[in-house]
C-alpha cells in the first residue's frame, strides 16, 4: 500500500476527487494548508500598505492506495491539477505499512 500525499491549488482539489474516483480509489482526507515553495508569495496592496503574502493557501490531500493503483492516481492528480503555472503543487509518495478499518477490524488492502 502507498499512502499518496498531494499538495494542489484549492480550486484544483474537486478536480482531483473527481478523476481519483473514476479511478476507484473510495475515500481521501483533505486539509486547507497554508505553504510556499519556488512560488515564495507575493505582495498585496492594502489600504494604501503593501503587504507581502508569504504563505499561499493550498489544498493537501492525502489518499491512501494499493501498489497497483499508485502510478494511475499519481497520473490522475498530475493531469487534472496541473497548469502549467508555477505553484501547482507536490505529490509524495510513501510507503504504508498497515492501515485498519476501526469499525469492522478490516486489515491491509481490505480496509482501503
Amino acid at each position: 500500500m502507498k499512502l499518496i500525499t498531494a499538495i494542489v491549488k484549492p480550486f484544483k482539489a474537486d478536480d482531483v476527487r473527481e478523476a481519483l474516483s473514476e479511478l476507484g480509489v473510495s475515500g481521501m482526507t483533505l486539509t486547507e494548508v497554508k505553504g510556499f515553495g519556488r512560488q515564495k508569495g507575493h505582495t498585496e496592496l492594502y489600504r494604501g500598505a503593501e503587504y507581502v503574502i508569504d504563505f499561499l493557501p493550498k489544498s493537501k490531500l492525502e489518499i491512501a492506495v494499493a501498489d497497483e493503483l499508485c502510478d494511475q492516481a499519481i497520473e490522475a492528480i498530475c493531469k487534472v491539477a496541473g497548469t502549467g503555472q508555477i505553484g501547482d503543487g507536490k505529490i509524495f509518495v510513501t510507503n504504508l505499512e498497515q492501515s485498519i478499518r476501526i469499525r469492522t477490524g478490516e486489515t491491509g488492502n481490505d480496509a482501503l
